[in-house]
């Protein structure tokens, strides 16, 4: 009936767009513009079909891998490399209803490239004791390796797995082949939180346990920078459990230390700190708490925390408690972009996976086109050698 037609379409309408946004415009005041869930997604796929890139996934041996790979090749959002034997990959894309037959499946096992990409390895850490014995070995035996090497050479535009391995095992390989963007010295990550009316950027969740107040400064930045790159704007809140002056400790201290050398290093960052989370991103809570600061308090779109502790239980909280969508956790600082995909993720995580990296591809490309990457310094994770933490 019309009444019932009307009512999915209100229902619909409300579901896509921010009620304080509305009410705000009805009731004749200033609107605040947030980005939303459904904007949000629905940019990555913009943004992704602007320049298709090359991703591989190297996990041919997980079905929610292989179903995104083939949602991904059908909406034609990007070109897909699965790693795996190609009889199973196959297989178990029919046993799902999934096609991948536009995909390029390889096997690292038999691959034939796999001389050429070790003697790559060899001359790029050699002086790491890699051999050609060692390199190919780890080509053969670990997917990772030989989806890592792909991107160093050029093959592919980024990487999204994980689902196999523990964190540091996953990011070993591009922390030593594919390293840290110039002038980034810290790895770090991102994680954004898709509530239905508004998009909030919590970092660093998953990486570096004890950051100092120069590591936090760092990951403000990357983090503000990755925000951008996905169409919202950065404000900045470094999250304490104080507000302002009202009151000292280590890491009060740290905050408002890291919150001062990210506006050295950026002037036109809008970043604010120490803040309690509350403070943060409610408006009405900001009034009180931080007078005449309207910029970033109450309008916060990224949250830093002061350590993994922190920023990992409020993610997994703010996520258990609210349902909403989680994209991430998603690396920054490297050059080139390798993702890591949850243990328990779902298919339209495996997705939106991709498309960030994708995103993060595109902006990468313009400053490394396809082809051999050159060996910068080492990178480094929570202020100490990448080879020594992780």
């Amino acid at each position: 009936s019309s009444t019932v037609k009307l009512q999915v379409i209100s229902d619909l309408f409300l579901q896509a767009t921010c009620n304080d946004f509305i009410g705000t415009v009805l009731q004749g005041k200033t609107a605040r513009t947030e980005m939303t869930s459904y904007i949000f997604q629905h940019s990555l796929v913009t943004k992704a079909k602007t320049q298709r890139m090359r991703i591989v996934l190297p996990e041919g041996v997980d079905w929610h891998v292989v179903v995104a790979a083939s949602e991904l090749l059908e909406r034609d959002l990007c070109e897909i490399f699965i790693l795996g034997e190609p009889e199973k990959v196959l297989s178990l894309a029919k046993s799902h209803n999934a096609d991948v037959s536009r995909a390029v499946i390889i096997d690292p096992r038999v691959a034939p490239d796999v001389p050429e990409m070790a003697a790559a390895l060899v001359a790029l850490r050699k002086d790491k004791g890699m051999t050609e014995l060692l390199a190919t070995e780890l080509l053969r035996t670990d997917p990772n390796w030989y989806a890592t090497t792909m991107l160093y050479l050029g093959t592919v535009d980024g990487v999204v797995g994980g689902m196999e391995k523990p964190l540091p095992d996953t990011l070993r390989p591009a922390l030593k082949i594919i390293k840290t963007a110039p002038g980034v010295d810290l790895v770090s990550s991102v994680s954004f939180m898709l509530l239905p009316d508004r998009v909030y950027c919590f970092g660093d969740c998953a990486i570096n346990i004890e950051p100092t107040a120069e590591d936090l400064a760092t990951i403000a930045l990357s983090s503000a920078h990755s925000v951008a790159a996905l169409g919202i704007q950065p404000r900045v809140a470094m999250i304490s459990y104080a507000t302002g002056s009202s009151n000292t400790g280590p890491i009060i201290d740290k905050v408002r230390k890291a919150t001062a050398m990210a506006k050295a290093k950026d002037p036109t960052l809008l970043i604010e700190g120490p803040l309690q989370f509350d403070a943060a991103v409610h408006p009405e809570v900001a009034a009180i708490k931080c007078k005449g600061n309207v910029e970033v308090a109450g309008r916060a779109t990224v949250c830093i925390f002061p350590d993994l502790n922190t920023g990992n239980t409020t993610y997994k909280a703010v996520r258990q408690a609210t349902k909403c969508i989680v994209v991430g956790p998603i690396t920054q600082g490297l050059r080139l972009p390798f993702n890591d995909l949850p243990t328990a993720c779902t298919v339209k995580d495996v997705v939106n996976m991709v498309l960030v990296t994708c995103v993060q591809a595109q902006a990468a490309r313009a400053k490394y086109p396809r082809g051999p990457l050159g060996p910068p310094d080492e990178p480094s994770v929570g202020g100490a050698p990448a080879e020594t933490r992780i």
